[in-house]
């Protein structure tokens, strides 16, 4: 036995001597108890232990006892060597497979004795040195199993072990045969291109996927782990020292990821490659895994699923233990995890190891060797897709990705595939698939590629000749050269049939040879397919192509074109239409179940045999549950399942629409966790669409007709109709993230619509793509979408998006590009010269930006030789890259070689101030540069003027400079201002920032007179010394500079000022010094005055918030007499102190040219002294001196009015929120008297107390000069002097209170009132007085002297009051009107009058009760000079009314004169207005006259007998309401009038008014106007008028008056005085016989036609009778529309009527020429009061002629000219007219056609009788209200003021409400659309209610 196994002496010690220096190496990493072991076995006597005992270092002595063993043993005998290495093997751990095999086979077995070693016992090594102390230790405790047993152990391990793994090289080598039988390119990993990514070991990974709020707005932030990286490296590279980790390898369907593990297989039966041979490996495919469904060991997926080994039982044991044993080696490759059903539940996952033993999932399995958790220090390599690459995160050591083939690998491939006898018809296909964009993506795949070479061979042979067909068709199935490294067809399964039915190339090229019928094709045919659907389709045509038998079915053409091949390509699919239908059903059915593996049973026989000779679908190996193998099939690639798919679902109709539209939808390119684990490519949607184009639609007929469809065409139509609409409703969704916007871009470019392109930009007009990759492919179908939108041109935003240089190739065809942008770190110096060379092909380019990216000047410079052939950019951004200075010098030369430019960014650049110094000097040659903007260097900017800006300004545009926050040295500052003296022009430059010292500064100053600046230098944060400030204040004597301002607060602010372009003189010029915040002192303003120098013309100086104190102010008062031009001193904020306030005083009085002085807080913060220079030394000049917010003493008041009394000009003083200690009013009045100059006393929000209020007062007693005295604690507080003694005075006291104890306020004012002169008006409102001190004021009203008003409003009366406010009239002869409402308005009015008038009382809205009228009634029997009663909205009752009517009538006044009575409820309407009327009549005999209007009662009584009126107008009547008044109407003999106007007059009503009438002889005047007209009315009262003789006044309004109405009227209309036909309607010839009687009518006085139709036949009658009518009084005629002539027919009438007082001629397109001869007519009659000449054309030739005529109209009272179009000059002319009508009480200017009323406003201070001006309607502004509100003092009768729709602001409305205060008769004013915000409207309505801002 030994003999057969022991090697001879020289074999053992020579591969002892071969292998010593790896074996040194294995023996240097065992421990030290191994080391030890070994070096026992050495004899003691040979003295080797001895030599190297002594060692000083611990690891050289191991060492040199490794080396020292080895070179002993490699001499010693034959059987201590094979022992030796025998031990070696049994002890030593990590011994590579190769080495360890070799030592164990000449070692061979040996006896116990031979093994065990004979020094072992009697061996010390306690002087070894000190690295083996431990070792010792350690030995004892390790198991004592002896060296033989273990070596019985190891040794048959290690046999199983070996002949395993040559059994699994055996089957890598027949693998890698069957699939290289038909490989078209031998497989080189050396050149496989692999991009490296870095793996993420994060195990929580967040999700970056966008949430539905971030959609279409964010994108995620570049993933770094799994970012692109631009450097690649070889597969092999890429492979190398992946031992013992767990590598990942991702790649796209198709990019031969399979093919590539089995070369890596094959490589390793070589001993080649980075696995070592001696490594087990084992090559697994996920989608054999997948048929796996019970739980399984790791045995069992061994030997089960990978290979059985030919060993019994013990040997697989031996097997899995050794493998157990040394996990390290064996290598496992998991093979498409992308095909995987399930994922890797890392939730599962621990750290524990895991029984190898336990039966586990599948999945678990696999997790459990990525986890490390099976075989840990195994090495692992797993191929997948990139979007499963997530599955992987925290697991992974090394991620890398398959790249794709670039255009030189695959010509290299098509030149291959055609060989080197077709090589003319390959560099054809070459040249095709190069020619197609769609061609060229599929072919960067391999196995596409091999599927686009078949498919162009197939079009480019479809030009063969009969003969050659025939050649094809003998030879019959013979194999062709298939690429078969695709993924899931040739690549994966060993047994996949690969012969086709072509014949070989050789054979095939050999008769072809010299062939003139081989097409020749264009690269840029028609005939190229467009769209990848079209490709696909041409695919499965040309497969379909390939079969054997096809000859037979169908004749090939002998000659075609690309044109013609489409129909080659519905040939063959009309052909094989039932095999393509199961097909795409088979397709359809796998993707539903996300099935890819077919067997058998799922293929009809005779489609699987057409599929399978056509290459449609490939065989493969898969191996069952129990081992076993069987046949199973799948598509060529997965695309081709997936386009099958979809031409199932545009084919058939067993798939609903409900199931299209389910699938259909947009996918992202972002990965979760969550998403849903599909193996397919996500590309059925694509093809869908594609199918969806009209150029499909024969095509899907074809198929689709083996399903039997009936109107199969319509059908198609149909559901692709469906696919348009889906896709449109996507284009229409604003709310798409990136990925899904190209998705939808590649969608609509499948469909080839161009509305549906148009519409994706229409919703978009900026597409952001942001944060993954684009291919050309993802360009190519946006360029589709952009090209669509014509010249309106888009935006393209790629953001952090990784890009080849290829894809901008592609962009290059996007033509209609307006805004481009790239932002990422990705883009560097490269990308841009690429993108430069593109550039000028986009024509439409308006904005490029490159920020956030990898620029350098190399870059710049590429950029700029492209940007300089863009004439139309306006807008260029390269901030945030890396230019630095000579960059932005590269930049700067494009600037006048683009004229269209508006602004270039540049920011954040790693820049110096060199580059801004660029940007300055380039302002000089390029002059459209409008602003430099440099902040730091973090933002730079340049704009630039636009076109339009140059040429529309007449005067030249200035640039401006901003460089803020620089670090300025002298030397920088230097080089900087001599570029800025280049400058032909400069606006402002800005130098904020920075911190500047003194030499910096003086450094500018210097250069400061050569620059040529028209605005301003800012020099904000630059100094804060008052050195600075010295140095700066000398600028102010250079001639340019007009204003220099300073502020050293927190902010620091400089500006420096020049004079622009002003054209006056410098003499003229105001100069500005503003010195604010600059910590100054007394001694600094003398430094400051010194460096001024000569600067007399200083115009203003701002010294405040500084530190003068009193002290400084006297220095600053002493210059005042130099300071010659100077007009404002600011010294506020300065320290400054009551005795200043006094010397200030005191200046004001000496110092001529000091005007107005301003002080706050008794002069700690605003002291404002005002100038005017240039004003004589008049004493019409005013003064004011104005103390602001001070509390004032006694001294205080004493010492400033003092220095005051010498003033010599007239004197405001202001003393405004102050507070007055005690006595300080007292002093006041004393020394006012002494004030003669004083003209106005201002204590507003000072006097805030009654007591000090009624102190105040006390000035009426000794200052007789006052005129007038206002004092109110929420508002103006007023005194008002005039130069003599006044002769009478005005007081109002408001908002105070009179309630407080023991005080009796009101008797002391009553004291001080009667004691002063004659008082104008007392306004006493809003006091609080209430009942009780209204009572003490109405007390003393008779020993009052007041002559205008007393205001009592807004004081809490109650009825109570009321009536002791009414029972004046009794008590004081001269009060004349009393008008109280205890309403919202709270108003309460007693007025007085010296004339004998009667008098008035007007109670409304105060809720009397019964007892109150009784009152009431006593106040009028008491007064018999009261004339008038107004009673409105009381809430008084029916009985209450009766009951007060009853009383007057039983009083004892004697009823001399009319008392007229009016009586206004809600509830005076119909049948109670009938009653009401009945019940006075009965009660009452003094009753002259009873009217009803609307809900007024009116009354008039006088010691009458008889009934004169009764009058119901408008108040809701019914006509049977009337019978009720028979009674007492027929008792009424002498009633004159009857008036029933705008009631209900039914027949019952016209019969009753009718039989009436013969009852009535005295009756003259009747009125029955009405709303709705009927016939039969004026039937019946003109046949009645017909017998009644004495009608002489007649109204008709309204009546419908038929031929015989107007028959019967020719009988009395000759009789009548008056009448009223307005808005009537009659025909031709009733209009006619009217007109022909008025000629009658010599007697009519007034005549109203408003509003009626006549013919011309008509109107020259009416011309007839009005030439005959001398007494005419009234004559309206609105609404005729008579134009010139009708004026000027009118005009001849005019000069006769001279008793005319009423003229209406309204809506009658009077012209201005007509206008001003109309008024020239009116001049003759000079009693006329009202005209009305509204909505006419009247201009500025009429107003001026009212300024002639209307002085000698002094009767009239209304004037309406509104809606016309007078003119500025025309309302001057209108204002003078104005002055002169004392009489007015009405005008109506509402929409005149100007906002220049400010003259007519001012106007009507001459109209005392004024009571309602409108002014709508005109864009008034506020110097009309301002005019007005100086008027309305003087109108004491104005009630109302309509001033809605103008352009009124605050300001405006302020002032009204100021005026109001003295107008207290206005009741309204309209303010309706004016500039008032609804706040400010509802608060001005809070403080005055008769400010109206609604609409109504």
């Amino acid at each position: 036995m030994d003999e057969e196994v022991d090697p001879d002496c020289e074999k053992v010690n020579s591969v002892l001597d071969q292998e010593s220096l790896e074996l040194f190496h294995v023996l240097c990493c065992q421990t030290p108890p191994v080391i030890m072991r070994l070096w026992n076995m050495m004899p003691t006597e040979t003295g080797w232990q001895n030599q190297h005992s002594s060692t000083s270092s611990a690891a050289a002595s191991v060492e040199d006892r490794i080396k020292a063993m080895l070179e002993y043993f490699r001499e010693a005998s034959t059987v201590e060597c094979r022992n030796f290495l025998l031990s070696v093997c049994m002890q030593c751990e990590n011994i590579p497979m190769r080495l360890e095999s070799r030592l164990m086979s000449v070692a061979g077995y040996a006896s116990t004795d031979a093994v065990q070693n004979p020094a072992s016992a009697s061996m010390s090594l306690t002087n070894t040195g000190g690295s083996f102390d431990s070792a010792t230790n350690e030995s004892d405790q390790k198991s004592s199993t002896p060296p033989f047993e273990e070596q019985l152990i190891k040794r048959p391990r290690i046999d199983h072990w070996e002949q395993y793994v040559s059994e699994v090289m055996s089957l890598l080598q027949r693998r890698w045969g069957r699939l290289t039988e038909c490989l078209v390119k031998e497989v080189q990993l050396e050149k496989v291109w692999v991009g490296p990514r870095t793996a993420n070991k994060h195990k929580d990974r967040p999700d970056q996927t966008p949430n539905s709020a971030d959609r279409g707005s964010r994108t995620p932030e570049p993933d770094g782990d799994y970012g692109y990286l631009e450097s690649k490296v070889t597969l092999e590279t890429f492979l190398q020292a992946c031992t013992g980790k767990v590598t990942v390898l991702v790649g796209q369907a198709g990019s031969g990821k399979t093919l590539l593990m089995s070369c890596l297989g094959q490589q390793w039966t070589n001993g080649l490659g980075p696995i070592p041979s001696s490594y087990l490996f084992v090559l697994l495919e996920f989608r054999q895994l997948n048929v796996v469904s019970c739980p399984l060991s790791l045995s069992d997926l061994l030997f089960q699923h990978y290979l059985p080994p030919n060993a019994n039982n013990d040997a697989k044991q031996a097997i899995v233990d050794y493998l157990l044993s040394n996990p390290e080696q064996s290598c496992w490759v998991l093979d498409g995890y992308d095909e995987f059903h399930w994922k890797l539940d890392k939730k599962k996952m621990q750290s524990e190891p895991l029984d190898f033993k336990e039966p586990l999932p599948v999945a678990e399995l696999i997790s459990g060797l990525l986890n490390r958790q099976l075989l840990a220090g195994s090495t692992i390599l797993v191929t997948c897709r990139v979007r499963d690459l997530i599955d992987f995160d925290g697991l992974s050591d090394k991620v890398g990705e398959l790249l794709g083939w670039d255009q030189h690998m695959i010509k290299e491939y098509v030149s291959s595939f055609f060989g080197e006898k077709d090589r003319s018809l390959g560099m054809q296909a070459t040249d095709l698939l190069l020619s197609s964009r769609h061609l060229l993506v599929m072919s960067s795949l391999p196995a596409l590629c091999n599927i686009c070479c078949i498919c162009l061979e197939h079009l480019l042979l479809e030009g063969s000749d009969a003969q050659h067909t025939q050649l094809l068709e003998e030879e019959g199935s013979k194999a062709v050269k298939i690429k078969l490294h695709q993924e899931k067809g040739g690549g994966r399964g060993g047994d996949r049939s690969r012969r086709e039915s072509h014949p070989q190339r050789g054979e095939q090229s050999g008769k072809r040879e010299g062939n003139k019928d081989i097409l020749m094709f264009s690269p840029t045919s028609a005939g190229v397919p467009t769209t990848l659907t079209q490709v696909y389709l041409s695919v499965i045509s040309a497969f379909l192509s390939r079969y054997p038998n096809q000859g037979e079915r169908y004749e090939r053409p002998k000659t075609s074109t690309f044109s013609q091949s489409s129909v080659c390509a519905l040939a063959s699919l009309s052909q094989y239409r039932s095999e393509l239908y199961e097909l795409a059903r088979l397709a359809w059915g796998g993707l539903e179940t996300n099935k890819i593996l077919f067997v058998e049973e799922d293929v009809p026989k005779h489609v699987l045999e057409l599929s399978v000779k056509t290459g449609l679908l490939s065989q493969v190996e898969l191996r069952c549950h129990d081992g076993t193998l069987v046949s199973a099939y799948c598509f060529i690639h997965l695309t081709v399942q997936e386009f099958l798919a979809a031409l199932r679902i545009m084919t058939c109709n067993d798939i609903s629409d409900a199931q299209l539209k389910k699938r259909f939808s947009l996918k992202t390119r972002w990965t979760t966790k969550s998403d849903q684990k599909t193996v397919f490519t996500d590309s059925l949607y694509l093809y869908v669409c594609g199918l969806s184009s009209p150029h499909c639609t024969e095509a899907l007929v074809e198929v689709a007709r083996a399903s039997g469809i009936k109107g199969i065409q319509s059908w198609v139509k149909k559901r692709q109709a469906l696919v348009l609409n889906l896709l449109k409703a996507l284009c229409q969704n604003n709310n798409l993230t990136g990925p899904k916007i190209l998705q939808l871009c590649r969608c609509v470019q499948e469909s080839q619509d161009h509305q549906l392109a148009k519409l994706v930009m229409t919703v978009r007009p900026t597409l952001e793509l942001r944060n993954f990759w684009l291919s050309p492919n993802d360009i190519d179908a946006l360029a589709f979408v952009v090209n669509s939108v014509g010249d309106d041109g888009i935006g393209l935003d790629f953001r952090a998006c990784s890009m080849e240089l290829e894809c901008l190739d592609a962009l290059s065809r996007c033509q209609y590009i307006h805004y481009l942008s790239f932002r990422s770190r990705k883009y560097g110096d490269k990308f841009a010269e690429k993108l430069s060379s593109i550039l000028p092909e986009f024509k439409l380019l308006r904005k490029l930006e490159f920020c956030g990216a990898s620029l350098t000047a190399t870059g710049a410079a590429s950029l700029t030789s492209g940007l300089q052939n863009c004439p139309h950019i306006t807008d260029i951004n390269l901030s945030d890259n890396n230019l630095q200075d000579e960059g932005i010098r590269h930049i700067t030369q494009i600037f006048t070689k683009l004229q269209s430019l508006v602004s270039v960014t540049l920011g954040r650049n790693n820049t110096s101030l060199k580059a801004v110094e660029y940007l300055v000097q380039e302002m000089s040659s390029c002059l459209n540069i409008q602003h430099i903007h440099a902040d730091g260097m973090k933002e730079v900017r340049v704009t630039f003027f636009e076109k339009s800006d140059v040429n529309g300004h007449k005067t030249k545009l200035e640039p401006t400079v901003s460089l803020l926050n620089q670090k300025w040295s002298k030397d920088d500052m230097t080089n900087l201002a001599k570029s800025l003296t280049r400058l032909p022009a400069l606006s402002v430059l800005d130098l904020s920032g920075g911190q500047w010292d003194e030499e910096i500064l003086r450094t500018l100053a210097e250069f400061v007179p050569k620059f040529r600046i028209s605005e301003r230098i800012i020099l904000n944060d630059s100094c804060s010394s008052v050195v600075c400030v010295v140095a700066l204040t000398t600028l102010l004597s250079v001639c340019p500079v007009m204003e220099l301002h300073i502020g050293l607060q927190n902010l620091v602010q400089i500006s420096i000022i020049f004079n622009g372009k002003s054209e006056k003189p410098v003499s003229e010029m105001s100069k500005k010094l503003c010195l604010s915040c600059c910590n100054l002192l007394p001694a600094d303003f003398e430094r400051v005055w010194k460096s001024l120098g000569t600067s007399s013309g200083l115009t203003e100086l701002d010294l405040s918030h500084n530190h003068l104190g009193n002290k400084g102010l006297k220095k600053l008062l002493d210059v005042l007499p130099r300071l010659s031009e100077i007009q404002e001193i600011n010294a506020s904020n300065n320290d400054i102190s009551m005795n200043g306030v006094v010397m200030l005083a005191g200046a004001l009085c000496s110092r001529n040219t000091l005007k107005h002085i301003y002080i706050s807080n008794g002069g700690k913060e605003q002291v404002i002294l005002k100038f005017s220079p240039n004003q004589s030394n008049g004493k019409e000049q005013m003064k004011m001196f104005r103390i602001n917010n001070s509390n004032l003493l006694p001294s205080n008041i004493t010492d400033v009015c003092r220095r005051l009394v010498p003033c010599r000009f007239h004197l405001e003083l202001e003393l405004l929120h102050c507070s007055f200690a005690d006595r300080a009013i007292d002093n006041l009045l004393k020394v006012l008297p002494t004030m003669s100059s004083l003209q106005r006393l201002n204590v507003s929000n000072s006097i805030t107390s009654t007591t000090e209020a009624l102190t105040l007062i006390n000035c009426l007693i000794n200052n007789q000069r006052i005129t007038s005295v206002e004092l109110s604690p929420q508002s103006e507080s007023l005194i008002c002097f005039d130069r003599v003694k006044a002769k009478q005075v005005s007081c109002r006291l408001a908002y105070f209170c009179f309630k407080e104890e023991n005080i009796a306020l009101m008797e002391r004012l009553l004291k001080n009132l009667q004691l002063s002169q004659q008082l104008s008006y007392l306004d006493l409102s809003n006091n609080q007085l209430e009942d009780e001190d209204v009572k003490i004021l109405v007390d003393s009203l008779p020993r009052l002297k007041i002559s205008s008003f007393v205001n009592l409003s807004n004081n809490k009366l109650a009825q109570q009051g009321v009536l002791d406010v009414a029972s004046t009239l009794c008590t004081c002869s001269n009060v004349s009107d009393v008008d109280v409402s205890l309403g919202e308005d709270r108003r309460c009015l007693i007025w007085f009058s010296d004339k004998g008038c009667g008098k008035t009382l007007s109670v409304r809205e105060s809720n009397l009760a019964c007892d109150h009228l009784v009152r009431l009634a006593e106040i009028v029997s008491n007064c018999p000079s009261l004339t008038k009663l107004e009673l409105k909205n009381n809430k008084l009752q029916s009985e209450w009314i009766e009951d007060f009517v009853k009383l007057l009538n039983s009083s004892q006044r004697v009823y001399t004169v009319s008392f007229f009575i009016s009586v206004e409820e809600h509830w005076i309407r119909a049948k109670e207005a009938v009653s009401l009327l009945c019940r006075c009549l009965e009660l009452s005999n003094n009753i002259q006259t009873i009217r009803i209007h609307h809900t007024t009662l009116h009354l008039s009584l006088m010691n009458v007998t008889q009934l004169t009126t009764i009058s119901f107008v408008d108040c809701a009547v019914d006509g049977y309401q009337l019978a009720s008044m028979w009674s007492i109407i027929q008792q009424c003999h002498l009633l004159t009038e009857l008036d029933f106007s705008y009631n209900s007059l039914d027949t019952e009503g016209t019969n009753f008014l009718c039989s009436l009438l013969p009852l009535l002889p005295s009756l003259t005047s009747l009125s029955i106007a009405i709303k709705e007209s009927t016939v039969s009315v004026a039937e019946e009262f003109s046949q009645a008028l017909r017998q009644y003789i004495s009608i002489q006044h007649l109204n008709l309004s309204g009546h419908v008056i038929s031929d015989t109405a107007a028959q019967n009227m020719t009988t009395f209309l000759p009789r009548l005085r008056s009448l009223n036909l307005s808005r009537c309607v009659w025909s031709a010839a009733g209009g006619m016989q009217l007109m022909e009687t008025l000629e009658q009518c010599i007697s009519l006085e007034d005549l109203c036609l408003d509003y009626v139709q006549l013919n011309e036949k008509s109107l020259l009658c009416l011309a007839q009778a009005l030439r005959k009518i001398n007494s005419l009084q009234s004559l309206k005629l609105d609404g005729w529309r008579m134009a010139c002539s009708g004026i000027e027919q009118l005009t001849k009438f005019l000069p006769v009527w001279k008793e005319l007082r009423v003229i209406s001629l309204s809506k009658n397109l009077v012209s201005d020429q007509s206008g001003e001869k109309l008024l020239e007519a009116l001049s003759s009659c000079s009693h006329l009061q009202e005209l009305y000449l509204s909505s006419n054309s009247l201009g500025d030739l009429t107003a001026a002629r009212m300024a002639l005529v209307l002085p000698s109209l002094t009767h009239l009272t209304v004037l309406d000219i509104s809606e016309n179009q007078i003119g500025t000059d025309g309302s001057a002319k209108l204002s003078e007219a104005i002055k002169n009508l004392k009489n007015l009480n009405k005008i109506n200017l509402t929409s005149v056609g100007t906002s220049d009323l400010s003259a007519v406003a001012a106007s009507l201070v001459h109209c005392p009788v004024i009571q309602d001006v409108s002014l709508g309607w005109n864009n008034c502004g506020d110097d009309v209200v301002l005019e007005l509100a100086r008027v309305l003092p003087f109108c004491h009768k104005m009630t109302r003021i309509d001033l809605e729709s103008n352009s009124v602001s605050v300001c405006g409305v302020e002032a009204l409400v100021g005026a109001l205060r003295s107008s207290p008769a206005l009741q309204i004013i309209r303010l309706w659309r004016n500039k008032v915000s609804s706040n400010e409207a509802h608060r001005f309505s809070l403080t005055e209610r008769r400010l109206n801002f609604s609409s109504t």
